[in-house]
């Protein structure tokens, strides 16, 4: 299972920052929404320079013209691109295309979307990398939200699936188990007293978890 960070910050200077304590114990460098409306472009090319055997998600939840976002964010220098799940299939497909151009992956984000096992077998099909079983921070701030039913839904799916929303220490085991490809972690990293000291324990407990038999 990969380990990707999500930084959600909204400086290049910090983003920087905080990709340089963890990237040694990630996989993928996930540069968050608020990061790059904050900073555009710019801020995935200066983190791609400064860690080029680094995965970069540009986290761009496209919405709309899939096939031309992709390609400015592939420009900058991103490895992958989200397009949310709601999106036409049109959108997904175009950024899809892409990606095939040029090597590159996307993910489909199915945040907001009540069928994500039926959604994330259709994005699939239509070439996405993996299925993103997120539940954003407004979402997890609700009473009862429950990572255990993300867990399902993603493994229910049948595809590979990322998991973003309630990923900690706590929580690592049941989320590899589950057969998440991507484990996707956000304020346990960047909200930690020691964010490379959080990163590091997250790995030592990724590499010693047995893996899900299929």
């Amino acid at each position: 299972m990969k380990l990707q960070v999500a930084i959600d910050l909204l400086t290049a200077d910090a983003a920087l920052e905080l990709a340089g304590k963890v990237a040694d114990y990630v996989d993928i460098l996930g540069l968050g929404a608020p990061l790059i409306k904050s900073e555009g472009l710019p801020v995935v090319s200066a983190v791609k320079k400064a860690h080029p055997d680094k995965l970069v998600l540009a986290d761009l939840q496209t919405m709309d013209a899939g096939e031309l976002e992709a390609n400015l964010a592939f420009a900058a220098g991103a490895d992958l691109v989200t397009v949310l799940g709601v999106a036409d299939d049109s959108t997904i497909a175009g950024a899809i295309t892409a990606a095939a151009e040029c090597d590159k992956g996307v993910i489909v984000d199915l945040i907001g979307v009540a069928d994500k096992v039926g959604r994330a077998n259709e994005v699939r099909a239509l070439g996405a990398k993996y299925a993103g079983m997120h539940a954003g921070l407004d979402e997890q701030a609700q009473p009862g939200f429950d990572l255990a039913r993300l867990l399902r839904m993603g493994k229910e799916s049948g595809v590979p699936f990322s998991v973003a929303g309630g990923v900690e220490l706590t929580t690592i085991t049941d989320i590899q188990q589950a057969g998440a490809d991507v484990a996707v972690v956000g304020s346990s990293i960047y909200g930690a007293a020691d964010p490379a000291q959080a990163a590091r324990k997250l790995r030592g407990a990724v590499m010693w978890l047995p893996v899900p038999r299929t």
